[in-house]
């Protein structure tokens, strides 16, 4: 179609909005987690039993803050942003893990696993030319 045949040369552009859009949701969703403190914390890592993983949940707690609060910065900015991406994914496997185990179905779990596939995708699309990385 002609009216959309030259998009193709604003990619960067495009994957810029993208970065832009899902890293400040990412920090906004993130910030609650991370001033929430050490109970906060311990229990987000509670979910991570849900994949067997039953030690230190503080830690795993505080990681996940992390990556959602600080990773959706760097997502903004394209910094380190396929490390970023493959945190991101881990983080939304843990999120489904534990949407799944408390019985929620897929309707329930649809933005969980949503978000797993963007950020996977983005993985090896990279962050673009407008970026701090310029990779």
């Amino acid at each position: 179609m002609a009216l959309f045949s030259q998009l193709g040369n604003y990619r960067n552009f495009g994957l810029l909005v993208l970065r832009a859009g899902l890293g400040v949701m990412m920090f906004l969703h993130g910030l609650p987690k991370l001033t929430g403190g050490i109970a906060k914390w311990e229990m987000l890592g509670q979910n991570m039993g849900h994949l067997h993983i039953h030690f230190i949940p503080v830690m795993w707690g505080f990681m996940c803050a992390i990556t959602e609060t600080i990773g959706g910065i760097f997502c903004v900015l394209g910094l380190w942003f396929r490390l970023v991406c493959v945190l991101m994914v881990i983080n939304f496997i843990v999120a489904v893990a534990t949407l799944f185990a408390s019985g929620n179905g897929i309707k329930e779990s649809s933005e969980a696993i949503e978000l797993m596939f963007v950020f996977f995708g983005l993985i090896f699309l990279g962050a673009g030319s407008l970026s701090i990385d310029k990779s």
